[in-house]
């Protein structure tokens, strides 16, 4: 991305996400995130999204793997991921500021019938999360998409065409293949994320991974190999990780206690979800709770 694209898209982000952390904007899958201070590793799940930061710097922790990012570089999650983010460099005069655009698989689809871009459907699964360059083209097209802020009556008409133009550039770029294998018919990479969307419809349910395997039409061995090769973890990992993520929301959401909440999850120990709760967020339920609400309280 060139330096003047940068600093105009930074203008707009800070002058449409005037509020701390994340802001819908005007545009519909378009979303602006603004911190002026770094934060504590903050696990969520990440969905299918080109991440643009324009200020600041951030990094993701998916298992054991950084992916750190910076001004003119973006990342792509192509899967539904759980992970644990952490912006560290922020400050109030220098914000981190960043440009979040859902990916719309059917958009990729369509593209890639229509430019019959060659995809290997069969090619070796690779994660689901990657850091990239923003080149001209595509810093080009982000910016005129954030534009539109300042004429909102073009939004209705422009918005979409330039988010397709976006789409176009990803497939187009370094990453391509990666990107396309999202909306292959049959590609491993598209039978994972059809088997993630069944564990987060049924996180709080026991599941068998031979079911799950067959569903997505893979024998047991290819689905572990494929599912960890995408997420970095196991499928019952997965689930645990979607397991807790909810209980922290639903207790901070509902003011339920941990024993409630953890059978609530699927959970049939209290005690294993207390252990494996530390184990994620650091502290155990009732504590992290009360962080949490106090933060909420300074802020």
């Amino acid at each position: 991305m060139k330096d003047d694209q940068r600093k105009e898209l930074a203008q707009l982000i800070d002058k449409f996400s005037p509020e701390e952390g994340f802001q819908s904007t005007m545009i519909p899958g378009v979303n602006g995130i603004r911190l002026t201070q770094i934060n504590d590793q903050l696990p969520s799940v990440y969905t299918p999204s080109l991440c643009i930061i324009v200020q600041g710097k951030k990094r993701v922790l998916l298992g054991d793997e950084i992916y750190q990012y910076q001004p003119s570089e973006y990342l792509v999650v192509s899967v539904d991921l759980p992970v644990i983010g952490q912006v560290i460099e922020a400050s109030r005069d220098k914000p981190y500021l960043c440009l979040q655009i859902e990916l719309d698989l059917h958009e990729l689809a369509e593209l890639m019938l229509q430019t019959k871009l060659p995809v290997k459907s069969k090619a070796q699964s690779q994660r689901g999360i990657f850091v990239g360059d923003v080149d001209e083209l595509l810093g080009d097209g982000v910016l005129r998409l954030a534009r539109l802020q300042e004429a909102s009556e073009d939004i209705a008409l422009l918005a979409p065409m330039i988010k397709r133009e976006i789409h176009y550039r990803l497939l187009n770029g370094q990453y391509g293949n990666v990107i396309a294998q999202m909306a292959q018919t049959g590609s491993h990479m598209q039978r994972i994320s059809n088997a993630i969307k069944v564990l987060k419809t049924n996180y709080h349910k026991p599941i068998k991974i031979e079911d799950l395997a067959t569903q997505v039409g893979m024998s047991i061995s290819s689905f572990h190999s494929h599912f960890k090769a995408v997420t970095a973890m196991s499928p019952l990992q997965y689930q645990k990780r979607l397991r807790l993520l909810e209980a922290r929301k639903i207790m901070l959401a509902e003011t339920l206690d941990a024993a409630s909440t953890a059978y609530q999850v699927g959970y049939e120990s209290p005690s294993q979800f207390n252990r494996e709760y530390v184990r994620m967020f650091g502290h155990p339920p009732k504590r992290d709770m009360a962080l949490l609400l106090r933060e909420r309280a300074i802020a």
